[in-house]
């Protein structure tokens, strides 16, 4: 039912191939659009957009230290630093 299809990277303009499974897996979840980026470039984007991440300020609950989050903190949850968060993970807790 799928072909192999050759589509050109928005980004680099390198020819890449949009395989019949990736298709076929694109149909599956319901996209509606091929993909514009070849993968190198989509890896690119992907780690670029990770890097510039904007954290937030912070206070653990447990320990007071300050710390930073990758999302706004609310008021009725509690934040933990990265260590206290590991200790909580592994002693079952969240």
């Amino acid at each position: 039912m799928f072909e192999d299809k050759t589509l050109v990277c928005k980004d680099c303009g390198k020819e890449f191939v949009f395989t019949a499974g990736e298709q076929e897996f694109y149909a599956e979840k319901g996209f509606q659009n091929e993909p514009i980026r070849c993968k190198e470039c989509r890896n690119a984007r992907k780690s670029q957009r990770n890097g510039e991440r904007e954290m937030h300020d912070a206070v653990c609950a447990q320990c007071g230290a300050p710390t930073k989050i990758p999302f706004l903190p609310k008021d009725d949850r509690p934040i933990y630093c990265s260590a206290c968060f590991q200790a909580r993970k592994e002693q079952g807790l969240r």
